[in-house]
């Protein structure tokens, strides 16, 4: 199934009250910001799948030709883990694009690093994350890729709205995911379109990928960024 959207008021239903805080554990930084009304999965490995059962799939190659990935972009790769899009698309950009590979794991990063020095790839870039915040520089991305992650992101909400002003003018957000429960390594297409409404983007398509064994979405920025305080949580009963 293919559609193309301008808006996604349609799915404003899915915006419920904000669910009681447990503010215990949280960074400080994330408690303007509602937590998700739905279980986060656990991040249990950084590599998705083998690499090569993925390019049999030709997964990469058919993500990037999506996502309309072009020699000289720049591109953010978010949960980079064992780097399978980053050398990708570090390839695809050539000498005149750049490619950031970022992750909350330093251990991932590190191997990153020993793997982009192994192959010599001069447009990579490595940077450290936080749970509730990429730390990507303003204006800087033609493309942020968040594949098979963003249902790890345990403060969705935060995150996705720091995420916002990373993004270069026509800068749009590939989310590649698998159409399961939130504990289950996946989220729901509505209730990720939701989450995505509330924190400031908008969907402009939606693909269903079995060969990809996921969906592929794309988003843009929507004109302004709301003010934190008026985020509600999506509720994942409604979806």
């Amino acid at each position: 199934m293919r559609f193309v959207v301008g808006s996604i008021a349609i799915l404003a239903c899915l915006a419920g009250c904000k669910p009681v805080a447990n503010n215990e554990g949280r960074p400080e930084t994330a408690l303007e910001f509602p937590l998700p009304d739905r279980p986060v999965s656990k991040v249990t490995s950084n590599q998705f799948s083998n690499e090569d059962a993925r390019d049999r799939r030709g997964e990469a190659q058919k993500v990037m030709d999506l996502a309309a990935i072009a020699e000289g972009m720049t591109v953010a790769d978010i949960g980079a883990g064992e780097g399978y899009y980053t050398v990708r698309l570090a390839d695809r950009v050539g000498d005149a694009g750049r490619v950031l590979a970022q992750d909350i794991d330093r251990d991932a990063l590190e191997r990153i690093g020993r793997r982009v020095e192994n192959e010599r790839l001069e447009n990579i870039s490595i940077k450290l994350g936080r749970v509730d915040d990429p730390q990507l520089p303003p204006d800087s991305f033609d493309r942020i890729f968040l594949v098979h992650m963003y249902h790890e992101v345990s403060e969705p909400y935060a995150f996705m709205w720091r995420l916002w002003p990373a993004l270069a003018e026509n800068g749009q957000v590939i989310v590649v995911d698998s159409d399961r429960p939130t504990d289950k390594h996946g989220i729901p297409p509505k209730l990720l379109f939701c989450e995505f409404d509330a924190a400031g983007f908008r969907l402009i398509e939606f693909i269903e990928k079995p060969d990809i064994k996921g969906y592929f979405a794309r988003f843009e920025r929507s004109p302004e960024r709301p003010d934190p305080a008026a985020i509600q949580s999506c509720s994942q009963s409604a979806n």
